[in-house]
């Protein structure tokens, strides 16, 4: 016979004494009797901390458990379902309205947050939940800091397979997890990676967009220059089924309508946005003004021979040198055709214009030191785009070579590489690496396939390789780095040749010159709040601008649209998982702890665990006083 410790004869004493406090009155007076005898008799013994009696007693006792106050079967599921109703009942409630574990499943906030990071996310840090709806028992909008990091669910909102499953059983909503770059009523304007903006007083709050620990985190108002394309009623063409209009969305808006009508004639215009536009100003007549987005090309590295065409019909002269930046910007209302776009409709579209710089030897080793990409895995010398939960096999004619590369998944970052170990473990390659060797070769691969890695995507006059150019302070960045410095004479004479370009145009086919226009300030060098007031973005009521870290790989407000109010559930508070630099507080202004959600949801935490003792101490500490 086993012999039982004085803890664990304790543990069989509560154990019994709760099953006959729940079966004594279904049994005979005798049996009630004997039974209240021996648990006395047992807590007496452990009283005494007589070990040998009590093991005794706790043998004898336990028989009773077995026998006469055992659990029927139905007894026996019956509790365990309400056991687990209420423990479900109880963590929704908790991961509702107080705190919720979270694992990051995309790379769209890296690199703050990274897949496979997981968090603890608190759900008072702007109010108090109503726990199964997109309501709040009370919310101070103040509490949501503008740069700060927060979690919205996205029912109610136009996003794509929005439903997931709670604990692998029960149907609800995903949750993301965005940096809130716009509060409600204020107008963001964007430029070189950097938001400008005011508040609806017309204050300048750009300091708030421009925080010093986010320096290496840039914006971009688009994910592609057409946005999402909504088409209108299908037309026979020469090259088959095409379509008259397309309306253009941007941040979830229709912002552009672009119509063909017939012999080669297009006409675009841009529709009114009373919702996200300052009634008090002319509205925006030119699409490229729209946000800043004119601010902005996308890029791709090409060799010589495929660009020579190019420059050959628009008359420029090649330099030296083999490979060449191309540069697509300004889209215009004017300046339309009718092609094939990626999901192969043929439609009204943009003829972007396009520039080309040529790259040196020392551009391209600046590009290659700054080079970051998705997340990608390497298998049998092809690279393909990591994705949680499991990679999806794309035809390896659309996916690039990676001869020499070990399989493994692998990610860069600000010129670093790192192979993701078990459980989004990272470890920074050697400088003898296949990928971190410096080549021509690999900086084009690495720069055009880098995000998406499918090179169909930078591939035809309509590339969209998910990596933007943009102006800063004199500087041409790529990936968020200066590759082209003020002063730089390849940049000088590049943009002599785009204002030459310019200005020699043809009226009836115009060009726009892909210079630095400047940040919006005045000639006193201060915010130039009229000309944010007539080109920005304006957040409207009771909505928020959700924009993730990593611009070239976020699905965020540019595509599904603002966040409403009621949709905001909190803020991360701390990384756990994985261990290393970012262990820790998220890099994010601090969302303030004494707030009276704060204090009033750990106070009734407090009171239900004070509760919960009472009743536990009751019923498990000895004396029993009802034996």
């Amino acid at each position: 016979m086993k012999s039982y410790t004085l803890r664990k004869s304790k543990k069989n004493l509560i154990a019994v004494y709760q099953l006959w406090r729940r079966k004594k009155k279904r049994l005979l007076p005798a049996q009630i009797s004997e039974i209240q005898s021996d648990l006395r008799t047992l807590q007496e013994e452990i009283g005494k901390k007589n070990r040998d009696g009590a093991n005794y007693m706790a043998h004898k006792c336990i028989d009773y458990g077995t026998g006469i106050l055992k659990k029927s079967g139905f007894e026996q599921v019956r509790d365990f379902i309400f056991a687990l109703l209420f423990a479900l009942v109880f963590a929704f409630l908790i991961r509702q309205m107080w705190f919720e574990l979270y694992e990051i499943p995309t790379g769209s906030m890296r690199p703050t947050l990274k897949e496979k990071d997981r968090l603890i996310v608190s759900k008072t840090d702007f109010g108090i939940n109503i726990p199964f709806t997109t309501k709040h028992f009370y919310f101070d909008p103040s509490h949501v800091l503008r740069s700060g990091i927060f979690v919205f669910t996205v029912e109610n909102m136009d996003v794509q397979d929005p439903d997931t499953l709670y604990f692998w059983i029960f149907p609800g909503k995903k949750q993301f997890v965005k940096r809130m770059m716009g509060r409600p009523g204020d107008t963001i304007y964007f430029y070189g990676g950097l938001l400008y903006a005011i508040d609806s007083n017309g204050k300048d709050i750009s300091d708030q967009y421009q925080l010093k620990d986010l320096a290496k985190i840039d914006h971009v108002p688009f994910i592609h220059f057409d946005g999402d394309v909504a088409v209108g009623e299908p037309f026979r063409s020469s090259a088959g089924n095409a379509y008259r209009m397309a309306v253009i969305h941007q941040m979830n808006e229709p912002v552009a309508r672009l119509t063909a009508v017939g012999n080669n004639r297009f006409e675009g215009e841009m529709l009114s946005l009373p919702q996200i536009h300052n009634r008090n100003v002319p509205p925006v007549k030119n699409y490229s003004d729209l946000w800043g987005i004119g601010n902005y090309a996308i890029a791709r590295i090409v060799p010589k021979e495929e660009i020579r065409s190019f420059a050959d019909r628009n008359g420029i002269a090649l330099e030296e040198g083999k490979y060449y930046l191309e540069l697509k910007h300004h889209p215009d209302l004017k300046h339309l055709e009718l092609a094939r776009d990626f999901r192969g409709r043929i439609r009204p579209q943009f003829i972007l214009n396009t520039s080309i710089i040529p790259l040196d030897e020392t551009h391209l080793k600046a590009l290659f030191e700054n080079i970051y990409t998705g997340r990608f895995v390497v298998k049998n010398g092809y690279a393909m785009r990591y994705q949680l939960g499991g990679q999806k096999t794309t035809a390896t004619h659309y996916l690039t070579r990676f001869d020499g590369v070990p399989d493994g998944t692998y990610e860069f970052y600000y010129g670093k590489g790192y192979e993701i170990k078990w459980g989004g473990i990272t470890k920074e390659l050697p400088p003898n690496h296949p990928l971190m060797r410096y080549s021509i070769d690999w900086a084009r691969k690495l720069f055009n396939y880098g995000i998406d890695f499918d090179r169909r995507l930078a591939f035809g006059p309509h590339f969209e390789t998910s990596r933007y150019a943009y102006f800063r302070d004199g500087d041409l960045y790529l990936m968020g780095a200066p590759i082209f410095k003020k002063g730089d004479p390849v940049l000088e004479a590049f943009g002599a040749k785009e204002k030459e370009r310019q200005n020699s145009a043809n009226p009836q086919n115009p060009y726009q010159a892909f210079i630095d226009s400047g940040p919006p300030l005045d000639k006193d060098g201060q915010l130039d709040v009229e000309k944010i007031r007539m080109f920005g973005l304006l957040i409207p009521p009771k909505s928020y601008l959700a924009l993730g870290d990593n611009y070239a790989m976020s699905g965020d407000s540019r595509v599904f649209g603002f966040v409403p109010q009621g949709n905001l559930r909190g803020g991360p508070s701390f990384i756990f998982w994985p261990p290393g630099h970012r262990f820790g507080i998220p890099n994010q202004p601090s969302y303030p702890w004494l707030t009276f959600s704060n204090v009033f949801i750990w106070v009734i935490a407090f009171i239900c665990f004070g509760i919960w003792y009472v009743i536990h101490r009751r019923h498990h500490t000895l004396p029993l006083k009802d034996l």
